[in-house]
């Protein structure tokens, strides 16, 4: 007989919790001007001060003004993702100097008859001015 007593309150439990609705409406309108001073406190004459509602019941109100199709304006900004690349430096800059060696060695052969001529007509210019 016990058991059967036991089983029919934890069926009305279930009943109740599942009837049970958040009162975020009440809740939004009591900690709005706190909400609205940051999502983890505020600096307050030199002295930081923390929110009057703590992370979890925060957390448990956005979420159900949204489940319920509100908009939720006390989130911060979202800063832009970082850009620095992962990885040694060294590693990404030696494939970029290999790329820049294979473009300088096709010019090679040109680089080396301007400089064959460049030290001809400089040696031309030596044999002039001792004459």
């Amino acid at each position: 007989m016990a058991g059967g007593q036991n089983a029919g309150k934890a069926v009305a439990k279930a009943v109740v919790s599942e009837c049970y609705q958040y009162p975020w409406r009440e809740k939004l309108a009591k900690y709005k001007n706190e909400l609205s001073k940051g999502v983890w406190g505020y600096w307050e004459l030199g002295a930081w001060k923390p929110l009057g509602i703590s992370g979890r019941r925060r957390a448990r109100l956005r979420k159900e003004v949204l489940l319920a199709g509100e908009d939720w304006p006390y989130d911060p900004e979202r800063k832009e993702m970082r850009v620095k690349m992962k990885g040694h430096k060294c590693d990404r800059i030696s494939a970029q100097k290999r790329a820049n060696t294979v473009e300088l060695m096709k010019k090679m052969p040109q680089m080396l008859l301007d400089y064959k001529k460049r030290r001809w007509e400089k040696k031309m210019k030596e044999e002039d001015s001792k004459k």
